[in-house]
């Protein structure tokens, strides 16, 4: 029966996944050359940048797709499985002699009795030092963001503005309906900044935090002049999680700016 079942599953679903699976990645692979375009001929920085992240994004998706496509084509092509479970009855089989026996019902585990002097002993050697001091000190920025070796100084004026979070940005890169809550889900979300006497050859970094964790960053040369708007933007391939997001921008390997999101379906749509 299990088999008939495997044959009829292979006759029929199978090309129409298979079908499905490739036309897919026909659609991905077609935004993959389209966004390969954009990132080759805009003049902007961050337009690029964007492009490029929708290149990797869609370019792994049709990689993958095209990969279960063949693997669910080889797998259908595979004789199917005899899992008849086979058992062997011995109706001849002795009895256990009684020494065994015996030596089965002995055999029980020593109890272990701990003395009062030991268990203190294991406690102290658990338990945090009485006289450790906690240092408290702030986020730092992770070596492989602090790999670009500035080439200008940092100014006493330097300063990055607020960072504004949006899920749409305008042609003069402000945020469009700002906000510190969003759902969870795949979109991009983008934080806007003015910058002021920031200076071409400095070294910036801006990485991304999950609950604390880095998911996302990247470190380079400032070129993008004195003063003006910019932007970032994140869209993780996983989707937005539950919880919240943290933006760090750092220059000469200092902190200039930092913002929090938070991400709760619930929330979002109850208004808070």
């Amino acid at each position: 029966m299990s088999e008939n079942l495997s044959v009829i599953l292979t006759e029929t679903i199978t090309p129409w996944l298979v079908g499905t699976l490739i036309s897919l990645a026909v659609l991905t692979l077609t935004i993959t050359v389209k966004s390969w375009r954009e990132m080759k001929r805009s003049p902007y920085f961050f337009m690029r940048r964007q492009a490029e992240k929708r290149l990797q994004t869609y370019g792994s998706a049709s990689l993958f797709l095209l990969l279960f496509a063949v693997a669910t084509t080889v797998y259908s092509w595979q004789a199917p499985v005899d899992s008849t479970p086979r058992v062997a009855i011995l109706v001849n089989a002795k009895p256990p002699k009684e020494e065994i026996v015996a030596f089965f019902e002995n055999s029980k585990p020593a109890e272990t009795v701990l003395e009062v002097s030991e268990i203190e002993d294991l406690v102290a050697a658990a338990s945090p030092d009485s006289d450790a001091e906690v240092i408290a000190s702030g986020p730092t920025l992770p070596e492989e963001f602090n790999q670009v070796e500035p080439l200008v100084s940092l100014q006493d004026n330097t300063a990055l503005g607020t960072l504004s979070f949006s899920t749409q940005i305008s042609d003069q890169y402000e945020a469009i309906n700002p906000g510190d809550l969003f759902a969870e889900g795949f979109y991009t979300l983008y934080a806007t900044f003015a910058y002021d006497d920031m200076a071409d050859g400095m070294s910036w970094s801006w990485l991304w935090r999950h609950n604390g964790d880095v998911v996302e960053g990247a470190n380079e040369l400032w070129k993008y002049g004195a003063d003006g708007p910019g932007y970032i933007f994140f869209n993780p391939d996983e989707g937005f999680q539950f919880g919240k997001y943290t933006l760090e921008v750092w220059v000469n390997g200092e902190m200039l700016a930092q913002s929090d999101v938070t991400m709760n379906t619930a929330a979002a749509a109850a208004g808070n």
